[in-house]
């Protein structure tokens, strides 16, 4: 059993040292990651303004164990923020309620995503909160009510694939908070989320269509083409203008959606993470569902 565990630990930290040092694994990171700096970050953000397309800015990183690291997870929100405020960027940034603290103090969680919730209101902005596992949904959401009565913008990722996402998002329709509708990635068991696509594909259009009679400004995430054929049709079958909601795609996934998007006159917003953790959220990308595998390889040619 120990051996086994050791022989795991260093073909993880082969593979690391290959990811990081190869060039062809670098390509394909940087195909969806868009450097380990905030000057990458920044650049590649404001290309895609060139190009009509918004950004949401997310510093990689997440299940801090130590106060002084959630709250130096703060100081780079606010650096970004300032640096985007500096350059005029159409961008908003998205963070996870771990990254803050969670784990350690839901107070001092608290206080450091208002922190930077308020910085982001005051120059335009926003912060968008990404849902994780179940096991930090109920926090997650008590933590966006509160910064949002105390700072009023804010918006909230939304999983489809979760039994209770219906009655969260008559909460957050309730309390005016904007929506980001996802289907879900972590892999959670069927007592919480429905395991087949069918059902999360039906889930997820009739949440949408709740955001839409009811929601906020919601933002309809994924890559999904029949979904995003379906948000159109209902939008414009509801006379719902195209400036009243946006799309919500990953950076490097799915370009000629994206281009498709844009040319209808959609707005869409591209997640655009950065930082030296890339490596953690890369392989996680690949290792919550197998069919995440197979997914990022045919983006790579679309």
């Amino acid at each position: 059993m120990t051996r086994n565990f050791f022989l795991y630990l260093s073909q993880q930290q082969r593979l690391r040292q290959w990811m990081e040092t190869s060039p062809v694994a670098r390509k394909l990171t940087r195909r969806f990651i868009a450097g380990e700096t905030l000057d990458d970050a920044l650049r590649v953000s404001s290309g895609l303004q060139t190009q009509g397309i918004l950004t949401a800015l997310d510093h990689l990183g997440e299940n801090v164990t130590s106060l002084d690291d959630a709250a130096a997870s703060a100081d780079a929100y606010l650096l970004a923020l300032d640096q985007m405020a500096a350059r005029g960027l159409p961008a908003t940034v998205s963070l996870k309620a771990t990254q803050f603290g969670m784990d350690v103090s839901e107070t001092e969680c608290f206080d450091n995503v208002r922190r930077v919730a308020a910085r982001a209101t005051s120059i335009g902005s926003r912060v968008e909160i990404d849902m994780e596992s179940t096991a930090y949904t109920e926090r997650t959401l008590a933590l966006v009510t509160a910064v949002a009565h105390e700072v009023g913008d804010i918006r909230c990722a939304i999983q489809a694939y979760l039994y209770r996402s219906a009655a969260d998002i008559d909460h957050m329709n309730q309390h005016g908070i904007r929506v980001r509708l996802c289907k879900g990635a972590y892999n959670e068991p069927p007592s919480l989320a429905y395991p087949k696509k069918t059902d999360v594909d039906k889930s997820y259009v009739e949440l949408m269509h709740r955001l839409f009679d009811h929601g906020a400004d919601p933002a309809i995430a994924g890559h999904d083409p029949l979904m995003i054929q379906e948000a159109i049709r209902y939008a414009q079958g509801r006379g719902i203008a195209a400036d009243r909601f946006e799309f919500q795609m990953l950076y490097g996934i799915r370009r000629d959606l994206q281009r498709a998007v844009l040319q209808q006159g959609f707005r869409l917003r591209l997640y655009v993470p950065y930082g030296t953790a890339w490596y953690p959220y890369f392989m996680r990308r690949l290792s919550e569902r197998p069919a995440n595998v197979l997914f990022l390889a045919r983006s790579l040619f679309r």
